[in-house]
């Protein structure tokens, strides 16, 4: 079934499923512009980027099956961020600080400190999902902006139209909030 001249996520799992080549090509037309986008803003290189992309789809194409995504652009986003953060830490902190800076940030919050465990633990998933839902908007926003596309505390005092200071202020709260969070849902270092 097509919607607005892309593929379902199910026909393109199912495409993945079958072993057919053009798996991956549906996967690009549908969210290769997304996946570019998500790596991009992690990575800060647009080479670095399109590479990252390519390893996602290679990834995607060896993990479905087993895998079954019911949802496959949140399943192509969870391997190209976690390709993506591999990457910058390989690379130099000096050079993309803010993404040194957000993964050390949650490292102090992350069970094992590791932001992998966050993509890999059911519980955890859930706990993080129900922890989200609790924030405001805007609290939900600046969390997303830091620790999901890596963006810098400048950044995000820019998008919302307010200071670095606050933005930093309120990072420290919502660490600590997580913090309290996943050890009351017995989620701990």
């Amino acid at each position: 079934m097509k919607h607005d001249g892309h593929e379902s996520d199910a026909d393109i799992v199912k495409l993945y499923i079958d072993r057919s080549e053009s798996a991956i090509s549906k996967t690009a037309e549908k969210y290769g512009a997304y996946c570019f986008s998500v790596a991009n803003t992690i990575l800060g290189v647009r080479e670095d980027a399109e590479e990252c992309v390519n390893d996602a789809y290679l990834r995607a194409w060896n993990s479905i099956p087993p895998e079954n995504p019911e949802n496959l652009k949140a399943y192509l986003s969870r391997i190209i961020r976690n390709l993506a953060v591999d990457r910058a830490r390989r690379a130099s902190a000096k050079k993309r600080p803010a993404v040194a800076a957000a993964i050390d940030e949650l490292a102090a919050v992350i069970p094992d400190g590791d932001e992998t465990v966050m993509t890999d633990s059911i519980a955890l998933k859930d706990a993080l999902t129900r922890f989200m839902f609790s924030l405001s908007p805007r609290q939900r926003i600046i969390f997303m902006r830091r620790y999901f596309y890596m963006d810098d505390t400048r950044s995000i005092a820019r998008r919302l139209t307010t200071t670095d200071t606050s933005v930093r202020v309120t990072l420290t709260k919502l660490r600590r909030k997580l913090k309290n969070f996943l050890e009351k849902e017995g989620i701990e270092e």
